[in-house]
């Protein structure tokens, strides 16, 4: 594994000019300035333009509908986006294009149950992501990356906040930004983390000791175990069905003895065992997808970018000693209309890296279920607010 990461490192450095000694990153974002938001609440923005979703059933093609802005929801969600700027050097510029549409796919829906904020942060590129596994530090990229993202945190909850209740969105990079957040910026303050309703920070290992769902990588907030439960995490990493993470993979395996990764199934939290999920898929997607491209229904190519399906995949929490991750499977029986298989793999050069999984599928095999869960949190809140 770690010489086809080692390969796949090489191709991307090569693939996008790193000089990463040369580029100088931008000047930090001011987060006063509308301009340092993807999506804020009130505006035209990403997360308010109206996404195109056809229903895809065993039956094939259903109804198409547009996702919406909810009005004056009490609940908030800060996004941090994942790894997508192929940006000159280790850090990203301040110009988002890649950044825009991974908020579209992963965040926007999300304005139908909250309020939405979703900062432009000096992200560590594909570069540098590619220099890491090659062996580079990057530890001052991370912290420039870390730095922009705790500030604009700490401008929304001076000036954007209000005193409301809030989740934290993030995928990969994303959801480190926000586990180091939660570290330094929410368990240090009680009132603050009394306002955390969830936290959704899949694509990123969380550690907690074997058996136990909090005491890893946080002090104070465990991992959820029950649906409907607040102040708690949602945290996996995508493994397909019977692809177990080999040792030094880079998700699904704790590097410390005595921990595991946690596992949180967000179609059910606390469930063992298969689970169907509610998924958003983008059907234009260029990454490689193992088997050839999907063919999403016999029908033919669907109508609209994205296909919602529910119970096309499952997923199953496994725990294993140090690993820990979701299993996802397909559903598809003979003489269905709609697909047999999903992607989700990285693949470079022709080939898939084992050691990511189906990092790539991690927030659209579950988008709806998620939303479902922080729409039921903020319709408590709603319900709180008016007694």
């Amino acid at each position: 594994m770690r010489n086809s990461l080692l390969l796949a490192a090489t191709a991307l450095v090569a693939a996008s000019p790193l000089a990463a000694q040369s580029a100088a990153p931008a000047r930090a974002p001011d987060y006063a300035k509308e301009s340092s938001w993807l999506c804020l609440p009130g505006r035209a923005d990403v997360c308010s333009t109206p996404l195109a979703t056809t229903a895809l059933n065993p039956n094939g093609y259903g109804s198409t509908r547009l996702s919406t802005v909810t009005k004056d929801p009490p609940l908030d969600c800060f996004y941090v986006y994942p790894t997508v700027s192929r940006d000159q050097g280790m850090n990203s510029d301040l110009k988002p294009v890649e950044e825009r549409g991974a908020t579209e796919v992963q965040f926007a829906r999300f304005a139908g149950v909250c309020r939405t904020f979703a900062p432009v942060y000096r992200q560590m590129t594909v570069g540098a992501v590619a220099a890491y596994a090659a062996g580079a530090d990057i530890n001052d990229a991370a912290k420039l990356a870390y730095a922009d993202v705790s500030e604009a945190w700490r401008n929304y909850l001076a000036t954007r906040n209000n005193g409301r209740p809030f989740v934290l969105v993030g995928h990969s990079q994303g959801s480190l930004m926000l586990q180091m957040l939660i570290g330094h910026e929410i368990e240090t303050n009680p009132v603050v983390a009394a306002r955390m309703k969830l936290a959704i920070v899949p694509g990123f290992n969380v550690l907690v000791p074997q058996g136990k769902l909090v005491g890893g990588t946080f002090k104070k907030t465990p991992l959820c175990s029950r649906p409907g439960e607040t102040g708690c995490v949602i945290a996996y990493s995508s493994f397909r069905e019977n692809n177990v993470p080999s040792t030094g993979a880079i998700f699904g395996v704790a590097d410390r003895p005595g921990m595991t990764v946690g596992c949180v199934n967000p179609g059910r939290p606390g469930a063992t065992g298969w689970v169907p999920l509610d998924s958003y898929w983008y059907t234009r997607s260029s990454q490689p997808v193992p088997g050839g491209p999907v063919a999403w229904s016999s029908e033919g190519p669907p109508p609209t970018p994205f296909v919602r399906t529910d119970g096309l995949v499952s997923a199953r929490c496994v725990n294993d000693g140090q690993r820990g991750y979701l299993w996802i499977r397909t559903n598809h029986k003979p003489g269905e209309k709609w697909t047999d298989r999903v992607g989700g793999e990285v693949g470079v050069l022709g080939m898939f890296l084992p050691g990511w999984g189906m990092h790539l599928s991690d927030m659209y095999e579950a988008q709806g279920d998620l939303i479902r869960s922080v729409g039921e949190i903020s319709a408590r809140s709603r319900t709180a607010a008016r007694r």
